[in-house]
């Protein structure tokens, strides 16, 4: 489900991911970016949602 709302919205997904400092930042760029730019920003921004979705599963299943 997270991974789905990363394609849609990858600050909400990270905030859901619990860093909320990093979603903050990562809005306050997004939003620019995809209007400068035209969206081609974009799919770093997934990458980013997903990596730190796939990340905070890893460290819950290490505990």
């Amino acid at each position: 489900m997270n991974y789905l709302l990363a394609i849609l919205l990858p600050p909400l997904s990270i905030l859901l991911t619990g860093r909320p400092i990093i979603a903050i930042l990562v809005f306050i760029i997004w939003i620019p970016a995809l209007f400068f730019s035209g969206g081609l920003t974009h799919p770093m921004f997934i990458l980013l949602a997903w990596a730190l979705i796939f990340h905070a599963r890893e460290d819950r299943r290490g505990r």
